[in-house]
């Protein structure tokens, strides 16, 4: 609709070297050049859309030995994973502040792949924009890439965006 802001949902995940709250390079390589290269100075034709989708642990632990475990320990986790989660959303959204650019942040668990499609479908955004870490095909095969399934499977325009060279870790499955 003409006058309404062009909606980008920017899926983000949390750094493999750092940990939360800290964004991957990936997700804040892709933030940035959104803003540079599509919003620019435009921050009120603009809504984001952040999604951190949650991975769960197998056993749903953590670091907390399943046999020992009490009703307390599910309480208490899922409480950290939550704060982790938002604090991980709120760099986004406080950026978005900082430069005018209207947003919201949401948080998901699940398969990425799977969960990222889904919300796309649900909250129809104009475009998805994805990190990419930039993997060869020999490792790709071992720990896949969430930005190439969002490419074939989401229903809308997905944007990829590729880590920079000086932004790439010595392992390039890092972020």
């Amino acid at each position: 609709m003409e006058g309404e802001p062009t909606r980008i949902m920017l899926a983000v995940n949390q750094s493999t070297i750092k940990g939360y709250p800290h964004a991957s390079i990936s997700s804040s390589r892709a933030f940035e050049w959104t803003l540079q290269k599509i919003v620019r100075s435009n921050t009120s034709g603009f809504k984001f859309l952040f999604l951190h989708v949650q991975v769960p642990d197998e056993d749903g632990f953590d670091d907390v030995d399943s046999i020992f475990a009490s009703p307390d320990d599910f309480k208490d986790l899922k409480q950290r994973d939550n704060a982790r989660g938002l604090q991980l959303l709120e760099f986004f959204v406080n950026r978005c502040h900082e430069i005018g650019v209207a947003c919201e942040a949401w948080l998901k668990k699940g398969d990425p792949t799977e969960v990222i499609c889904h919300e796309v479908k649900r909250v129809q955004p104009d475009f998805l924009v994805v990190g990419s870490r930039g993997i060869g095909r020999f490792k790709r095969v071992f720990v896949g890439t969430v930005s190439e399934f969002c490419a074939k499977h989401a229903e809308c325009p997905v944007i990829t965006v590729k880590r920079t060279v000086d932004e790439t870790p010595e392992d390039q499955v890092d972020d």
